[in-house]
């Protein structure tokens, strides 16, 4: 899988400013639900490179998570993760080289993401991270093999256009991941979420961050 790996960027909200300041340092265009969803919306965080270029980000609809929720299932948020398609290229220090970003690399981002907002019922709090840790190299994986019986297509509309997406479910909520094009600028789009289903979802580009400023 070409794939940049967790320590290949770093998370990055956007320091001392404005949470979307972070956001329009990108060169690509961001993605998050269409305008059928008239809920909610709300930044999250980007990912950058040592050298500072933002690689990737997230911005959510719906409830923002709370992680410990009784039931998780009473949560209703999608997240929509956007990865910019990268090359393999060197590291900004020159010391090394990054691995080319993929469709694996939105669904790797957008499983950990998952993880990252669960916490399953009735566990210890002093549990929860080697849990983490377990799912998450399980993320990895299942990333790793788009192709595999876990995953299924699900077609849906990235502007207006029918994208074959991989996708599948688990206890803890749903994650799915694929590719768009914006004029000359690819991007790949990974999506997770609970309580919403992911049937009838549609992904069209951010034209206005301020809808997610709130």
């Amino acid at each position: 899988m070409e794939t940049t790996s967790p320590s290949a960027t770093h998370e990055a909200a956007a320091g001392a400013g404005r949470k979307v300041d972070g956001y329009l340092l990108a060169a690509f265009p961001w993605y998050g639900l269409d305008e059928a969803f008239t809920g909610p919306r709300w930044l999250m965080q980007v990912g950058a490179a040592a050298d500072g270029t933002v690689e990737h980000g997230a911005t959510g609809h719906g409830e923002e998570p709370t992680i410990k929720v009784e039931p998780p299932q009473d949560e209703r948020f999608a997240v929509v993760v956007t990865v910019a398609s990268r090359p393999v290229r060197r590291s900004g220090d020159g010391t090394g080289v990054l691995e080319a970003t993929s469709v694996s690399t939105a669904a790797w981002l957008a499983g950990s993401g998952l993880l990252a907002q669960t916490w399953p019922t009735q566990m210890d709090r002093t549990l929860r991270q080697d849990w983490l840790d377990q799912q998450t190299m399980l993320a990895w994986e299942l990333a790793d093999d788009l192709g595999g019986g876990s995953w299924s297509e699900l077609m849906l509309p990235v502007d207006g256009v029918p994208t074959s997406f991989a996708y599948r479910e688990s206890e803890y909520g749903w994650v799915l991941a694929g590719s768009a094009s914006e004029g000359s600028e690819d991007v790949h789009i990974g999506a997770y979420g609970r309580g919403m289903s992911a049937y009838g979802l549609g992904f069209s580009v951010i034209k206005d961050l301020s809808a997610y400023e709130g």
